[in-house]
């Protein structure tokens, strides 16, 4: 018994943020190489987050209009107002034709007015499409908006389903290996999605890849993030997620330059399977090691460092190591219970599993339905979501300025609730305000983005190390039901009220706002590695100069 009270009085002395801070450096060379290689597949990820907004986006159509039509039809004919209900040859229904006569007419045109009843219409039989550049033309999806909205629904309960997996996959066998298996499966599947001829093929291949591969981004994050000081934690989590909006950036410019849809999705998915060799190119992250007593391992990258940025440790913190890993093979570790028992037995932490899987839903149902309607605006549909993603890069690093002087609660406050009275105002201006309209959304987007890098950093910071990725993919995992319902909000919009998904977006970033009150202050305090740390959070005796 004494023995194993020596070695747990031995292993709290290795405190890898000391050895950061005071001795390999906090975010030297060796950091920043492993950041910049990171970037590559966080931009990769967002290419796989957003590509079916492109994909599966709507195509203008029209009734085919069967004695009026030739084999090659046109799709805006100088007749088509005689067929179609509209206003000019470029806006006319897309879904509804007038019925055919039932009057004779001498008329002599090709498709003349009388052979219509204009005071009846009914719903198409078969489509003339503008273009054949999505799967709406693959699948005849002309007016069947649910059918088409679905596919992103679909493809969102696999990031659901994945992140439990590379949670667990994270935390049994490193960041590392759930890093190059999530996009190396990511990359073949999307290529041989890329070939199928039928929607539910299309549809199980979607939720297939997102199901084993969508789980990189969160790899690449808690890989980063636990490499570093505590000083620059917060910069790292924000360079993350600012390369997961250049990486939409860049994809609003590549769909624009290659529209049809099977192209479109081999040019991004290809470059993906070049990440396998991340497994021998990265090295593991020296926090997990040391949670899982890998104690050789942790010291070999950490001279690594050392010497990457022209630093030394010291002998007294090597000497710390080998004699803790010397006493963990001594200890006969007793069977910890399942986490999901650890986590009822603290109420602390019960209470966290809680209340921050609501602000995750928040998160992706506005975030991910922001970018997704952006398409829908007025105006140039890349541009538009090119502007709406761009605008995310100064949210983040506005969050960078303000979590080390505010505190992470007040910024996640702030952003909630900005956030929300930007979405009532979107939804509540009058029509024929495009300048007006477009600020304020520009505006939610900035908000919700300061909230989205300061949720994954608050999040990380209220968990324990030993447990942290499997905490936060279940917080994000239960997130993932707002990821689900944003693909449906355009039809929502479409069919039940224009401005329903602002005021739904509205409604839970304000609930949102009110709930980071219940959770503790994060701000300089130390990376808690087990669940009695994590309890301490907030308390006067946890915090630290780091």
């Amino acid at each position: 018994m004494s023995n194993e009270k020596g070695s747990k009085v031995e292993r709290h002395g290795v405190d890898l943020d000391n050895i950061l801070v005071e001795e390999v450096g906090q975010f030297g060379k060796y950091q920043i190489v492993t950041l910049l290689l990171a970037a590559l597949p966080v931009i990769f990820s967002a290419f796989a987050s957003g590509e079916y907004i492109f994909t599966t986006a709507r195509i203008p159509s029209r009734c085919l209009i069967p004695q009026c039509d030739g084999p090659e039809p046109e799709f805006s004919p100088e007749w088509v107002l005689n067929a179609i209900p509209g206003t000019s040859t470029s806006s006319f229904d897309n879904c509804a034709r007038y019925s055919n006569s039932t009057g004779s007419s001498d008329a002599s045109g090709v498709c003349p007015a009388a052979w219509f009843d204009r005071s009846r219409t009914e719903n198409c039989q078969s489509y003339v499409y503008e273009n054949q550049n999505t799967v709406v033309y693959d699948f005849d999806m002309a007016c069947d908006e649910w059918r088409r909205s679905q596919i992103g629904s679909i493809r969102t309960i696999g990031t659901l389903l994945v992140l439990p997996i590379t949670g667990y996959i994270s935390d049994r066998w490193g960041r590392r290996v759930a890093l190059t298996i999530n996009a190396f499966n990511t990359g073949w599947l999307g290529l041989v999605r890329s070939f199928v001829n039928s929607y539910e093929w299309f549809l199980a291949l979607e939720v297939i890849e997102s199901t084993v591969g969508a789980g990189a981004y969160s790899s690449c994050y808690i890989l980063v993030t636990e490499l570093v000081g505590p000083k620059y934690r917060v910069v790292a989590g924000a360079t993350m997620s600012t390369m997961f909006a250049l990486g939409q950036v860049i994809l609003g410019f590549i769909a624009w330059g290659v529209q049809p849809w099977r192209t479109l999705t081999q040019v991004l998915y290809a470059p993906q399977l070049l990440v396998v060799s991340y497994f021998w190119i990265l090295s593991e992250s020296v926090r997990w090691l040391m949670s899982k007593g890998r104690y050789e391992e942790s010291e070999a990258i950490l001279k690594k460092v050392a010497k990457r940025n022209n630093k030394e440790i010291s002998e007294k913190s090597l000497e710390s190591l080998r004699a803790t890993a010397e006493e963990e093979k001594l200890i006969e570790k007793p069977k910890e219970p399942w986490l999901p028992i650890l986590v009822f037995r603290s109420r602390i932490i019960l209470s966290r599993c809680v209340v921050s899987p609501v602000w995750w839903v928040t998160n992706t149902l506005v975030y991910y339905g922001m970018s997704i309607n952006a398409v829908n605006l007025s105006g140039n549909r890349y541009l538009n979501y090119v502007a709406v993603t761009a605008i995310e890069i100064p949210g983040y690093w506005t969050a960078i300025l303000l979590l080390d002087r505010l505190g992470r609660k007040p910024v996640l406050i702030i952003g909630y609730w900005l956030c929300a009275a930007c979405q009532f105002g979107f939804a509540f201006i009058p029509e024929n305000n495009d300048g007006w309209s477009l600020a304020v959304y520009l505006i939610g987007k900035f908000s919700i983005a300061m909230v989205m890098t300061s949720i994954y950093v608050y999040t990380m910071e209220i968990y324990p190390t030993k447990y942290r990725h499997s905490l936060l993919a279940f917080s994000s995992m239960v997130g993932r039901l707002g990821s689900i319902t944003a693909p449906l909000t355009p039809a929502l919009a479409l069919e039940v009220w224009a401005s329903l998904p602002a005021v739904l977006f509205g409604s839970f970033a304000l609930l949102s706002g009110l709930l980071v009150f219940t959770t503790p202050e994060t701000l300089g305090t130390k990376l808690p590695d087990t669940i009695e740390e994590a309890e301490q959070l907030g308390k006067k005796n946890n915090k630290t100069d780091l």
